[in-house]
């Protein structure tokens, strides 16, 4: 079995974002880690690949310095790792970049792709579905359980307060859920290889059958019209009461906002 994972390399927000005059991103002058939804869908496949036997291949979009996503992917025990970029490629919204994926993704065979199901710097949830319908494969979202029987795969996805349980053929794709499993670590031999292996780069030519039109800041229907860091929140309203007025207090705010 052959196993495709997308993974993206995100801003660890807990530094702060950084944003160009234009208002996207400024990627390359922030601290970074691998999108959490996408190390659950990494960790999906390492465990089929445990249990059933399966290739690994770990596909990013992004910077030359999202090489460090794709070295990790490996420590943690992924067998191959393909970085695309390009300077065409820079500024993709999720149209952009599920263009971009997908005509990647063609140049390999596959029985499977998983995703995240969004990545923690845009939250839209729509890059995995778009990457399958631009290869026309099925695609089950939001898994919270994988399972492979015969040329199927079968998914527990997460509903409400429920889930439903669907069947595919594949290949199919799959967008995993960050609660679906605990990752697990790199080890030292697995860091150790991952630094002597070799990372397949590929640019704009190896996208196969993907319009320039299509790619890129100029290939993006949508547009980021204002961005900025998060609001801070201002110390808000404070009171001294004694505790039988600051119950009655409390109980009228909570009327008033419509909580109760």
């Amino acid at each position: 079995m052959k196993i495709v994972v997308c993974v993206k390399q995100v801003p660890d927000t807990k530094g702060g974002v950084k944003f160009k005059p234009d208002g996207t991103l400024d990627r390359g002058a922030m601290l970074t880690i691998m999108n959490p939804d996408d190390k659950a869908g990494l960790e999906a496949a390492l465990r089929l690949k445990d249990q059933y036997g399966a290739e690994v291949t770990v596909v990013t979009m992004g910077l030359p310095k999202a090489e460090e996503v794709l070295r990790e992917a490996l420590a943690m025990g992924a067998d191959k790792g393909i970085l695309v970029t390009d300077r065409v490629l820079g500024g993709a919204d999720t149209w952009a970049t599920s263009q971009t994926l997908a005509g990647a993704i063609r140049n390999l065979d596959y029985d499977l792709i998983i995703t995240g199901r969004q990545a923690i710097d845009g939250d839209t949830a729509q890059v995995g579905p778009q990457i399958s319908e631009h290869l026309d494969i099925p695609v089950i979202s939001y898994a919270q359980n994988i399972k492979i029987e015969g040329d199927s795969v079968i998914v527990e996805r997460q509903f409400d307060d429920r889930y439903h349980v669907l069947k595919a053929k594949m290949p199919c794709l799959i967008t995993a859920l960050s609660e679906l499993n605990e990752p697990r670590y790199m080890t030292p031999g697995g860091i150790f290889d991952a630094y002597k292996a070799e990372i397949t780069v590929w640019g704009r030519a190896d996208l196969k059958d993907v319009d320039d039109s299509n790619l890129g800041l100029k290939g993006s229907p949508t547009q980021i019209a204002k961005a900025s860091d998060k609001v801070r929140k201002g110390a808000g309203e404070k009171v001294a009461l004694d505790p039988g007025e600051s119950v009655a207090y409390i109980m009228d705010k909570l009327k008033e906002k419509h909580v109760i």
